[in-house]
């Protein structure tokens, strides 16, 4: 009988091996992720049981798995299953992906984001706001951006809301079919992840360029509503009074 080189056991109980750190590599990633709390900017809330869930019992898998290698006693029996990588190029690409994810840190959404998506009439776009979901507010101040929107959604007519009062949070976008003196106010809905996210605004009117708001800056803007002729429509837009630059918030989206 012909002995197996024994560099073909080194291979194999290394490949064993980078199993165990691909899968612990994605253990800490979604823990990392829960402790710093950037799972905000990735999924939502109600997941959040979901993710931390997945991390410990990727965790307790790893140390199941390392422990019966470090017995020599594999805690499964081998068995052979197809695969498009020649092996250990699946476990090797995950540990990859989850090392940059441990270096790279997550990022909000941006205006770029949400001009890739080609949405020039926010308001329209956002009709799968589902009503129903939508709380009122007694005073029309104390609306958030979101709450403008799905209450426009309820009731799609401009000119009931001219002269009621808003102060709404949210980051600048500048869109190129809006005149100079307009930009953007917008926030980002997610449903599940931010991989769903959609951007929801309203038209600002200022008495300045919007050259002095940068995309992506945070502002509280306080004003009256009104109606402009926006691309051919009628648009339910912000005459802002106040306009204040606010630091981004720990957590950007709305749900």
């Amino acid at each position: 009988m012909t002995k197996k080189s024994p560099h073909f056991f080194k291979f194999s109980h290394f490949l064993d091996w980078l199993d165990v750190f691909g899968i612990t590599a994605w253990a800490v990633l979604l823990l990392k992720y829960w402790l710093t709390e950037k799972l905000v900017l990735l999924v939502h809330p109600k997941y959040f049981w979901l993710v931390i869930t997945n991390g410990f019992l990727l965790l307790f898998v790893a140390l199941f798995k390392a422990w019966g290698l470090w017995r020599k006693h594999p805690t499964l029996p081998k068995t052979q299953h197809l695969s498009l990588f020649p092996p250990g190029w699946g476990s090797g690409l995950l540990l990859v992906i989850a090392l940059l994810g441990l270096v790279i840190s997550p990022q909000p959404l941006t205006s770029q984001a949400a001009t890739q998506q080609e949405v020039t009439d926010f308001s329209i776009a956002t009709s799968r706001v589902k009503p129903q979901a939508f709380r009122a507010s007694t005073r029309p101040e104390d609306r958030s951006l979101v709450d403008w929107v799905k209450t426009l959604t309820t009731y799609a007519e401009p000119d009931s809301y001219i002269g009621q009062k808003a102060k709404v949070q949210g980051f600048v976008i500048h869109l190129k079919s809006l005149p100079d003196d307009f930009l953007m106010i917008t926030r980002f809905v997610i449903t599940h992840c931010a991989i769903d996210a959609t951007p929801m605004g309203l038209p600002v009117k200022l008495t300045t360029s919007r050259q002095a708001y940068p995309p992506d800056t945070w502002l509280e803007i306080e004003g009256e509503m009104m109606t402009a002729e926006l691309e051919g429509k009628r648009e339910l837009t912000i005459q802002a009074k106040s306009i204040k630059p606010i630091p981004a918030p720990k957590n950007p989206y709305e749900y």
